[in-house]
C-alpha cells in the first residue's frame, strides 16, 4: 500500500521476482509526498521544496537521473522521475488508484486487507504509506489569537505578506520556510531549542553529499569523521555560523541531522530572519520565548516534524512497531509474519537508493531467497540497533527510524548475497 517513492521500487521488485501484487494507492495518481497538492492529503510539499539531496545521490541504483537535469532537484522533478521509473519498469498500470485501505487484520497465516473498494485475502503485506504526513505539533502554554499552522499545511508564502511569522523548529523544512517566507513577510522568526548545523548545498563548487561520498566511499572513513570532515569544510568555505548569527549546536554534528540551505545564514546576517530560542508561551498577539523576550506575531508555522501513522492496523501490531524501531532490519514485525514496512526510515545519507535496496530485500524474503532468523535472534538484532541509535544520537522521537546508509545497505546486501 502507498505509490510513493517507497511503494512504486517495491512494486519494481516483486514484479521482477515474479510475486504477484495487489498495489493500492489512496491518490488518483502515483508520486506520494513528490505530487504537489496530492489529492491523498498526505504530501507536505510546499510550492518552493527543492530536495536536499544531490541528484546523483538521489537516484534509484538502477535508474540514474536524466542527464541535464540540475543537481537539485524540485519536487515536480523528482515526480517525475517516479513517474519515469514506474513506467521504465513497466509497474505504472500496477497501481489502483483512489484506493484507500481501511483494515488490515491478520487471519492464520494470511492477511485480510480491506479498502474503501472492497477486501481481499493476502499471503503478506508491504506497508509503503510514508512517515512524514501525520503533523507533530508541540504543546506551549497559554493561546495565541493568531493562525496556527503546520509546516504540513504550508503551500506558498504570499498568504502571509507582511505578517510577523514565527516559525517553530529548525530542520530543512522550517528553515527552506523561513527563507521562503523572508522575501514578503514583515519579519520571520526562526524558534529553536538546541539550534542546528547549517551546511551548505555546494561546497567550492561541488554539492555538498558528494564530499561526504568521498570520505566514506572512497577514503573509507567512518561516517562520524566523515561529516565532521565536511563541516569543517563548510566552517573554511563559509565561515563560522555563529557570525551570521545562527547560534552553534552544543551536540556534535554527527549526533543529529545537519540542515542544508544555501540562503539561510545570509537571510539572518541580513535581519530578515531573526533566531529565536524555544517558545515559553502564547500570550494573545505575543509569542515569549525562554529568554524572556516578546514578539508580536500574526503567524505561527510548526515546522516540528512528523509521526508514523497507521491507521488500518490493530494497535498491538502498532505498538509493537514503534514507528520502526522494534522492526527486524527495520521492515520485518517479528511478531506478525508476512507484514513488511518499505520506507520506514531516516537514513544518514540519500533514502531513495536505500528503499531499492528495501524493495528487493522483501521480495527476496518473500521467495524464500532471504532466509528468515528465529524470534531470538530478530530480537537482538532489534535491540542492538536500538543501542546503536540511542548511542549514536541527541535524544529526540525524530531519531527513532535513523540507519546509517552504508552500514545497514550492507547488511541487507549481504542479507541477498547469502
Amino acid at each position: 500500500m502507498g505509490a510513493g517513492a517507497s511503494g512504486v521500487t517495491v512494486a519494481k521488485s516483486l514484479a521482477q521476482q515474479g510475486v504477484d501484487f495487489d498495489w493500492f494507492e489512496k491518490g488518483s495518481a502515483l508520486g506520494g509526498l513528490w505530487r504537489y497538492d496530492n489529492d491523498s492529503g498526505t504530501s507536505s510539499a510546499y510550492r518552493s521544496l527543492q530536495i536536499d539531496t544531490s541528484s546523483r545521490s538521489l537516484a534509484y541504483p538502477d535508474f540514474p537521473v536524466p542527464g541535464g537535469w540540475p543537481a537539485y532537484l524540485r519536487a515536480r522533478q523528482v515526480l517525475e522521475y517516479l513517474e519515469r521509473y514506474a513506467a521504465e519498469f513497466d509497474v505504472a498500470g500496477r497501481v489502483r488508484t483512489s484506493t484507500e485501505v481501511t483494515g488490515v487484520e491478520q487471519v492464520g497465516d494470511r492477511w485480510t486487507v480491506a479498502t474503501d473498494r472492497g477486501s481481499g485475502e493476502y499471503d503478506a503485506v508491504v506497508v509503503a504509506n510514508g512517515h512524514l504526513s501525520v503533523p507533530r505539533r508541540p504543546s506551549f502554554p497559554g493561546t495565541f489569537d493568531g493562525q496556527e499552522l503546520h509546516s504540513h499545511e504550508y503551500r506558498t508564502p504570499e498568504p502571509f505578506s507582511g505578517k510577523s511569522v514565527v516559525v517553530v523548529g529548525m530542520g530543512n523544512s522550517g528553515c527552506d520556510i523561513a527563507v521562503d517566507l523572508a522575501r514578503v513577510a514583515g519579519q520571520v522568526h526562526l524558534s529553536t531549542r538546541r539550534s542546528a548545523w547549517i551546511l551548505p548545498k555546494y561546497l567550492f563548487g561541488v554539492p555538498t553529499d558528494r564530499w561526504s561520498g568521498f570520505f566514506m566511499r572512497t577514503l573509507k572513513l567512518p561516517t562520524p569523521l566523515a561529516r565532521n570532515l565536511v563541516k569543517l569544510l563548510a566552517r573554511v568555505a563559509v565561515g563560522p555560523q555563529e557570525r551570521f548569527g545562527v547560534p552553534r549546536p552544543q551536540h556534535p554534528i554527527h549526533r543529529e541531522h545537519a540542515t542544508i540551505g544555501q540562503e539561510l545564514l545570509q537571510y539572518v546576517a541580513y535581519d530578515w530572519i531573526r533566531m529565536r530560542p524555544d517558545i515559553a508561551a502564547l500570550d494573545g498577539d505575543r509569542v515569549r520565548f525562554t529568554d524572556g523576550t516578546t514578539v508580536d506575531s500574526d503567524v505561527v508555522i510548526y515546522a516540528t516534524g512528523y509521526d508514523a501513522s497507521f491507521p488500518f492496523l490493530p494497535e498491538d501490531l502498532v505498538t509493537g512497531a514503534e514507528g520502526g524501531g522494534r522492526l527486524y532490519r527495520r521492515m520485518l514485525h517479528p511478531d506478525a509474519p508476512g507484514l513488511y514496512f518499505a520506507g520506514l526510515v531516516q537514513p544518514v545519507g540519500p533514502t531513495i537508493p536505500l528503499v531499492e535496496i528495501q524493495g528487493r530485500w522483501i521480495a527476496r524474503a518473500l521467495t524464500g531467497e532471504v532466509a528468515l532468523p528465529g524470534k531470538g535472534a530478530m530480537a537482538e538484532e532489534i535491540s542492538t540497533h536500538r543501542r546503536w541509535v540511542e548511542k549514536s544520537f541527541v535524544g529526540s522521537r525524530r531519531y527513532r527510524l535513523e540507519v546509517d546508509f552504508r552500514d545497514y545497505a550492507g547488511q541487507l546486501q549481504q542479507d541477498m548475497a547469502a
